[in-house]
């Protein structure tokens, strides 16, 4: 076993276990911060082109957080497109007719490919920053509480290796192992739903005329967040750059089971045939035919947890997933983790790492009362688009529900959906 102090002429010491969006953006964060910062991944290299994955969107912040860390700000409008527009609608399939539900033409969302905007973050990194190929194992507090030491496991040679840092950042997702240490009976809570998910590429000629199609019926496609309500399930989707769109569609089914820390399932040509036969069911035929011609749909098994009452113990805190596993609807994901890192970055800029636990205590009161009710609004969203019961009212009917029912489904409903936390106020470009 091998031990390593981080080097960092003077500067603390942050140890960031997971590097997806959540430990990149923290990452930029702290490293801005004045922190050295390392980063645990256990996949052995960055992401090259564009593999099989899924779409987010940036709200405002997000994108002007983003481009306080990079040193081309443009750089993000060249990998994302306009989502200006945020509409719901409902599909009769029976009466092959659609009719729009709620809609708001002032979004000011940006779409992004993950693996683009994931891209983009690393590469604006030090090289140094991150050790692919780390898997974490295991960490403790010194008795004196003023390091943390982290066991990590080289899978290229099977070295275990320790690390020592003043500060240990679990970005290690919905099932982070760090989080269950200090919560041992945490547990996930099942939706009720998974999600097929895909990215149709329509870059191909034979692809022309399902999107010709697509854009008949849904014309604000390029600049639209769609979401398309049946009975009982609900889709959604938008374009993304070089030609793809982005899709996710819910099921109401049992809860499958899980391997592993991953929330996806993998699939055979019969569960995808079987979805395709479904599928031409619920939606109208444009839409069927992208799901169809769609390569390599996956299956997303959805999540979220009530509230956690703490984010941080002794020298340990909780960023993205890890603090507030949530549904997609409401697209906090990306940007909690993003928001999370950038005031976990201020609030220990403005402490210092001699009052650590002051910063953190602050990053806790700052996001802690945010993501819960965000998490519960998410999920509040998606049981009223699956039509699921909901304790504190009737299920949903998108075919008769009135107007300011409807108007519930928007984004900008969303709890704090422009709050923008004093401690970055000041630092953050103007958005545009």
């Amino acid at each position: 076993m091998t031990k390593k102090l981080m080097a960092g002429e003077g500067k603390p010491r942050a140890i960031i276990v997971g590097g997806s969006i959540a430990g990149t953006s923290s990452a930029h964060a702290l490293t801005l911060a004045g922190w050295n910062v390392i980063v645990l991944e256990k996949t052995n290299a960055p992401l090259t082109g564009n593999p099989t994955g899924a779409g987010l969107g940036l709200d405002p912040l997000s994108q002007r957080i983003i481009q306080s860390w990079i040193p081309e700000p443009q750089l993000l409008h060249s990998i994302t497109v306009p989502l200006t527009i945020d509409q719901n609608q409902v599909t009769d399939i029976e009466e092959k007719v659609s009719w729009p539900l709620a809609r708001d033409e002032s979004f000011n969302f940006r779409a992004a490919h993950w693996a683009d905007l994931h891209g983009l973050l690393y590469n604006a990194l030090p090289s140094n920053v991150f050790l692919w190929g780390h898997f974490f194992l295991s960490f403790h507090v010194a008795d004196d509480k003023g390091s943390v030491i982290v066991k990590a496991k080289v899978l290229e040679t099977g070295e275990v290796i320790e690390i020592v840092g003043d500060l240990l950042v679990a970005a290690d997702g919905s099932f982070s192992s760090i989080r269950q240490k200090y919560l041992p009976d945490f547990k996930l809570r099942y939706s009720g739903y998974s999600a097929w998910r895909g990215v149709f590429d329509f870059s191909e000629t034979e692809a022309l005329e399902t999107i010709k199609g697509i854009r008949k019926v849904y014309p604000d496609i390029g600049k639209c967040l769609y979401s398309t309500l049946g009975s009982c399930t609900h889709s959604g989707f938008y374009e993304l750059l070089n030609k793809k769109l982005n899709w996710i569609w819910y099921v109401n089914q049992p809860e499958p089971e899980v391997k592993g820390t991953s929330v996806t399932i993998k699939v055979s040509s019969d569960m995808i045939q079987k979805m395709h036969q479904e599928a031409e069911k619920v939606w109208n035929p444009e839409l069927f035919k992208v799901m169809k011609e769609t390569k390599d749909p996956f299956l997303n098994v959805i999540y979220d947890s009530e509230p956690l009452e703490k984010i941080f113990w002794d020298n340990v805190v909780l960023v993205g997933d890890a603090a507030h596993p949530t549904t997609p609807h409401c697209l906090r994901s990306t940007n909690m983790s993003i928001l999370d890192a950038a005031v976990l970055g201020k609030c220990l800029e403005k402490f210092g790492a001699e009052n650590l636990r002051s910063a953190l205590e602050e990053y806790q009161i700052i996001r802690l009362h945010v993501t819960s009710k965000q998490v519960l609004h998410a999920k509040h969203i998606g049981c009223m688009k699956q039509g699921l019961v909901l304790p504190y009212r009737d299920p949903f009917n998108p075919k008769s529900a009135k107007k300011e029912s409807c108007e519930e489904l928007l984004q900008r409903n969303t709890p704090f959906f422009n709050d923008v936390p004093c401690l970055l106020a000041s630092i953050l470009p103007s958005h545009n």
